[in-house]
């Protein structure tokens, strides 16, 4: 069976959806295959699914979904509904667990590429860190659970794993840069730094890419314009690591020219602690 949440939430046997159509069952699932192989009570279930109002016959409610769960994945998988509750979705003390096969769960290979390419990174390979870390952000075929209409937790929960994909795609192209793939990494942060407008770290990478592009101007621009809507919008003047990287590209610091670094240090945190020593 094939369990995917990085896109639309899909539960196959031989291309066959394994769970119900309603939105309420595929909420239950939704939330169970983000904890799978943990415990989720029955009192986040109940606040995934109703927020603060829920029904009076909502114990009754919920175990009705569980069984209409249950009843399909058997229907898909050729068994019984009583095998689905002792190997797949299993009643435990206080909630429900929905076991899930090492492997088989498209979030778990992302954790796992993530982990073993961040890994790798901070280990100065920077080859295999990006070719890591490009596997991982391949598993993304839409945004979490896109066709979901979340409650509390799984919004919370969406917005992690938003996160989590962003951190990456930063240290992928962190990657990239230390290879001095300037030029290739250009359209994608441009494309990114207008998506995410007052995200200072990819700003920073695009001014620096820029910068080895022999586009100066445009790095010092690129500055200009974050530097604007900060204020605009936030108050805010840009941080000293940004500061720092507009003053050395006024100068043409040679420090920006250098395009192989290891260690866990970013280029961008090297070159801070070059300028302050």
């Amino acid at each position: 069976m094939e369990f995917k949440v990085i896109g639309s939430l899909l539960v196959q046997e031989n291309g066959e959806s394994a769970i119900p159509s309603a939105p309420k069952p595929r909420q239950i699932v939704a939330l169970l295959l983000l904890n799978a192989n943990r415990v989720v009570s029955v009192q986040s279930l109940t606040r995934e699914l109703w927020s603060d109002n829920p029904p009076q016959s909502v114990a009754t409610t919920l175990q009705t979904y569980i069984l209409q769960i249950r009843k399909t994945l058997a229907s898909a998988l050729g068994t019984s509904s009583s095998r689905v509750a002792r190997d797949v979705l299993i009643t435990k003390p206080g909630g429900y667990q929905w076991h899930v096969p090492p492997g088989a769960l498209d979030l778990h290979r992302y954790e796992s590429l993530l982990a073993e390419g961040r890994t790798t990174l901070a280990a100065g390979d920077n080859e295999g860190a990006a070719t890591l870390l490009r596997e991982a952000l391949d598993l993304w075929r839409d945004a979490p659970l896109v066709d979901i209409k979340p409650g509390r937790l799984l919004e919370v929960q969406i917005m992690r794993l938003q996160e989590s994909r962003l951190s990456a795609l930063e240290q992928r192209i962190e990657a990239d840069v230390r290879m001095g793939r300037h030029h290739e990494i250009l359209p994608e942060l441009i494309e990114l730094t207008a998506e995410h407008h007052l995200h200072e770290n990819l700003h920073a990478q695009l001014m620096l890419a820029l910068y080895r592009a022999g586009r100066r101007s445009s790095a010092l621009a690129s500055y200009r314009r974050l530097r604007t809507a900060l204020a605009e919008e936030l108050g805010l003047e840009p941080s000293i690591k940004l500061e720092r990287l507009h003053q050395a590209i006024l100068c043409c610091d040679r420090t920006l020219d250098v395009t192989t670094h290891g260690g866990a240090l970013t280029m961008l945190d090297r070159l801070i602690a070059d300028r302050c020593a």
